[in-house]
């Protein structure tokens, strides 16, 4: 879904979870990106490689193309010469090939003239002045047909200005120091520059980044596109496209080169870019860990053993208990009753219903957060916690599951469903479980606080991820859940139960050389996370 972005006049409240407001030149985003409509091809400039033309026709519908070609951005279109914009295109016979051009608004307003793009597949605009497409277009019924064209998976592709124009806030010019101005808004949250290498364009586009806070940088070079359909970004030509984000949040500029083939998520660029906006994450003094209200059950995955499910469905009202069970981390189609379902089931809830979305507006609806407002549990399933924090993070949704655990009730997960319970989030790559710390995807939904926990602890051997993590955010707790183990969390008491066990983390304490730099407990040991140290029994 392609999603305006909401600003406010001069201060931010950012998602639900607590970011703190700054004050920007342009206010923050207040949502993130959201997967786009369509598809965009991006062209920094200079000869466009013969498969990137190849590839945007194959999106566009191969033999079957209808391709409007818009070449207002250059001063020659207005020549009688102009048709030769259509030549690169003549070679693929396609359906139709139509130019489309005019420097006269009340034309581009013509449905006459707008004709063609009502039917098209594929819109290509061409090099030259970005302004004088914005001039000729913007407002009109020319950019209202665009974006229907992308509404119904079509593509839009461009070089140089052609790139330029595709992003909500457009550089139109300037050396070192950027002139900006509104361009299509086929894409938000981010800003393009074009001939990015070879003319140095490194400072302007920072430059840019600096004066709108949350927004970040895609500067594509000449030969060279950058190709995003959903959320992905990927790369394909003779040079690189460079990602940045701008300093902020106790965070260094980060500037990534991808080459040809390679990829970026658009939608861990936009939500870092917001988390560098407004303040550190994680906060450099966390919160003591604690659940004053209800419980956690937070389990390692690899298959929960009886003992755990019992001890969710006991803390959820026993036969009286209400369940939501969420298999959001997993992946579509999502099946009738899925095995972990079936498991919550045998330990005899009154009730037990699926409640499942992709879509943050259907999260914020009143009959979506029907059931969850009756729940005494919510189980979160394993599979990729990211696309909770898609679904559900800062939504209506995520403030009733909270509630959940304000009215006494329980929030229970495993693999995936125990990542997501926390503040500080592991394994969020979209691309990726492989590492433990991602930007853009390390904030859970924070139903505990100031901790740290991964996952198929010791099965998987992530010790050493974990030290690593320790290393970059010592303030945190860390606890590494095994394979079927689980921990218990009420009030700031953690109860370890299943069949193996968990590793726990504290570099308040100091770490001896050649000695494991972590604690052991095992089933049947407390551990209060107020004052770190285990509660030795009676």
């Amino acid at each position: 879904m392609l999603r305006s972005m909401f600003f406010s006049t001069v201060f931010v409240a950012v998602l639900a979870s607590g970011l703190v407001a700054r004050p920007s030149a342009a206010a923050v985003p207040m949502e993130p990106l959201e997967d786009i409509n369509g598809t965009l091809v991006m062209v920094g400039g200079g000869t466009t490689p013969a498969d990137v033309r190849d590839d945007f026709v194959k999106r566009a519908g191969g033999a079957n193309a209808k391709l409007v070609v818009i070449p207002t951005a250059t001063a020659a279109a207005d020549k009688a010469d102009a048709e030769g914009s259509l030549e690169p295109w003549k070679k693929y016979k396609l359906a139709s090939l139509t130019l489309l051009h005019t420097r006269d608004r009340r034309k581009a307003d013509d449905p006459a003239f707008v004709k063609p793009l009502t039917e098209a597949t594929a819109v290509w605009f061409g090099g030259g002045d970005q302004s004088n497409i914005t001039a000729a277009y913007l407002g009109t019924a020319v950019e209202a047909e665009l974006k229907k064209l992308l509404a119904r998976n079509g593509v839009i592709g461009g070089t140089s200005a052609g790139a330029a124009i595709m992003t909500e806030l457009m550089i139109t010019g300037g050396a070192k120091e950027a002139k900006t101005g509104r361009g299509m808004g086929f894409l938000t949250h981010c800003v393009v520059d074009q001939h990015f290498l070879k003319r140095d364009r490194t400072e302007r586009l920072i430059g840019v980044l600096k004066n709108n806070l949350g927004l970040f940088g895609i500067g594509i070079d000449e030969g060279t596109a950058a190709i995003i359909k959903g959320r992905t970004l990927t790369v394909k030509g003779t040079s690189y496209v460079v990602t940045i984000l701008p300093e902020g949040g106790g965070r260094k500029l980060t500037q990534t080169k991808l080459k040809s083939g390679e990829k970026a998520d658009m939608i861990a660029l936009s939500r870092a870019a917001i988390e560098r906006a407004n303040g550190v994450w994680p906060p450099l003094q966390p919160p003591v860990p604690n659940v004053p209200k209800g419980t956690l059950v937070i389990g390692g995955g690899g298959g929960m053993p009886k003992e755990v499910w019992k001890r969710f469905i006991e803390a959820a009202g026993g036969p009286k208990a209400n369940i939501v069970f969420v298999p959001t981390a997993g992946d579509d189609p999502v099946p009738k009753e899925p095995g972990e379902m079936k498991s919550i089931r045998k330990e005899g809830p009154a009730s037990i219903k699926i409640l499942h979305t992709r879509k943050r507006a259907e999260a914020n609806s009143d009959a979506f957060l029907a059931d969850l407002k009756k729940a005494t549990g919510v189980w979160f399933t394993g599979g990729r916690q990211w696309k909770l924090v898609d679904a559900y993070q800062g939504t209506r949704a995520e403030k009733e599951m909270h509630a959940v655990l304000e009215r006494g009730g329980v929030i229970g997960g495993s693999s995936a469903g125990a990542s997501i319970q926390n503040d500080f989030m592991l394994r969020g790559d979209p691309f990726s479980n492989v590492k433990p710390m991602f930007e853009g995807y390390e904030r859970g939904l924070s139903f505990i606080q100031g901790v740290a926990i991964d996952q198929h602890f010791f099965k998987r051997k992530r010790l050493p991820d974990m030290t690593n993590v320790m290393a970059a955010h010592p303030q945190l707790l860390g606890i590494g859940l095994d394979e079927q183990t689980a921990i218990v969390v009420k009030g700031e008491i953690m109860e370890v139960i299943g069949n193996s066990k968990i590793a726990i983390y504290n570099r308040q304490l100091s770490v001896v050389a050649g000695q494991p730099d972590y604690e052991v407990l095992t089933p049947g040991m407390r551990y209060d996370m107020k004052a770190r140290k285990l509660i030795k029994a009676n």
